[in-house]
């Protein structure tokens, strides 16, 4: 059986022994390297081609993140499963962005990592449901800032009455009628639909 060969990444030896302790316990899982700092990282990346990193965020010299976008670059095969005790949404979503195929907390199970780590090197993803939210929100914030810039969402609801009654054929007074409105009104609501929706007569309009 084929190992999967993990390198791991943070700048705490204590830290480092103990996954290698608990890493040690799966069958199909083997620590070829360490590293203390995103420069050596990148280093050990190079040097052993490793099928796993697992990234810690906060170390010295060259950050997790930006280790994490150089690897994603440089060495593509390479996959990256960050295992920090980060949990906060500005750090899961831009190393997420940066290319790390997971993202896991060093509060977790052992055999959550392990089930990480066999998931990322099989080009899977795996989030911790904390990071699995964090990225499910960012997504639903984006979505909604687009629809925003969408020029219809932009209207007044008494804009978008106009708007309606124009395409539906009724003449400027017939909508001062129905909507209770002055004819100046109504020419003025026509005017802000045109600027907003970028049209430049009242025929496309």
């Amino acid at each position: 059986m084929q190992k999967i060969k993990v390198l791991i990444v943070d700048d705490h030896t204590l830290v480092r022994d103990g996954i290698r302790a608990l890493l040690a316990l799966a069958a199909d899982i083997e620590v070829i390297g360490e590293a203390s700092n995103g420069k050596e990282a990148l280093e050990k990346v190079k040097k052993l081609a490793p099928d796993v990193v697992l990234m810690d965020l906060v170390i010295p010299v060259v950050s997790g993140l930006e280790a994490t976008r150089r690897i994603r670059k440089r060495f593509p095969g390479t996959k990256v499963l960050v295992l920090t005790q980060y949990e906060d949404r500005e750090y899961i979503v831009p190393v997420i962005e940066a290319g790390a195929r997971g993202f896991i907390s060093k509060r977790a199970a052992f055999s959550e990592l392990a089930s990480a780590i066999q998931a990322v090197s099989q080009g899977d993803s795996f989030l911790s449901p904390t990071a699995a939210a964090a990225v499910v929100e960012e997504c639903q914030q984006k979505a909604t800032l687009e629809r925003k810039k969408e020029p219809y969402q932009c209207l007044t609801d008494k804009e978008r009455e106009v708007l309606k009654l124009v395409a539906e054929g009724h003449t400027a007074k017939e909508i001062a009628d129905m909507l209770v409105i002055s004819l100046r009104t109504v020419e003025a609501h026509k005017t802000s639909l045109m600027k907003k929706l970028n049209i430049h007569n009242k025929t496309d309009l």
